[in-house]
């Protein structure tokens, strides 16, 4: 079911734009990153192994479909109340979160207000350390963050990255010029002085790390493996493994959730 919702975050009128199927088990909810959308995720409806699971997708303020009063109050802790709002409409509970990019971010600071109500998190190439904000923080350096984001993404249609060239495409179309300088101001605040990588390994629920198979020199994985976290490389893939090579990506996601024995926690 496609809904416009309704709602008002921080004194901000929001009509969030959102993808939900009722069904068996605890809801899965999918969070996209920077530069891509809720359609990123869809294809959950054709998966087999995702047959009759709930689900819930949405747009992000600053992004895709959902309308936004404000778009320069459109930071990660902005992101992460949102997101609150949109489960507590939802009348969802705890849930298994799959979050991309600055989607996994926003999982990630909601849970550390209740880390209780993550059943599981698959964190796809999500913000954990302050080597994550490269292109964040060279966009804060220009007086203008957003044309310097959308002239990068058309050189990236050149480069030997796995997914770029439609990325580049996309970017236009699925960022709100507006929430560009806030989000990316505070993505780096984040990384430089919150302790994410901790923050993320000491989740009670059981976690993956997904990423394509150029993002494997990240300095820490092995932290990652050494603590229990779950490691799923994705060949032929970078950042944007649901472009490049989505049936590697589905097929961990749903070999991770099958393993998880956890009884269902439904409030839809």
């Amino acid at each position: 079911m496609h809904e416009q919702i309704p709602l008002r975050v921080r004194g901000v009128n929001l009509r969030v734009a959102s993808v939900r199927r009722e069904g068996v088990d605890a809801p899965v909810v999918f969070l996209h990153g920077f530069g891509t959308s809720k359609e990123d995720y869809l294809d959950v409806l054709q998966r087999h192994d995702f047959a009759g699971r709930s689900f819930l997708a949405y747009d992000a303020p600053g992004a895709g479909a959902t309308e936004c009063a404000d778009l320069a109050a459109v930071d990660l802790p902005f992101l992460a109340d949102a997101l609150h709002e949109v489960l507590d409409h939802a009348g969802i509970g705890r849930f298994h979160a799959v979050g991309h990019l600055t989607g996994a971010l926003t999982v990630l600071l909601l849970a550390r207000r209740d880390p209780g109500r993550l059943l599981s998190f698959v964190n796809i190439k999500g913000v954990l350390a302050p080597e994550d904000c490269v292109l964040s923080r060279e966009a804060l350096r220009h007086r203008d963050p957003a044309a310097y984001v959308f002239a990068l993404a058309e050189r990236s249609r050149e480069t030997p990255c796995y997914g770029g060239g439609l990325y580049a495409a996309n970017l236009p179309s699925k960022v709100r010029r507006g929430a560009m300088p806030p989000l990316f101001r505070s993505m780096v605040e984040l990384a430089d002085h919150e302790n994410l990588l901790q923050g993320f390994l000491s989740l009670p629920c059981p976690k993956m790390y997904l990423y394509g198979e150029q993002c494997a020199g990240l300095s820490y994985l092995p932290l990652l493996d050494a603590n229990g976290v779950e490691l799923a490389e994705i060949p032929h893939s970078g950042q944007l493994p649901m472009y490049s090579n989505p049936v590697a990506m589905w097929r961990q996601i749903a070999e991770f959730h099958a393993r998880q024995l956890i009884p269902s926690a439904r409030r839809w």
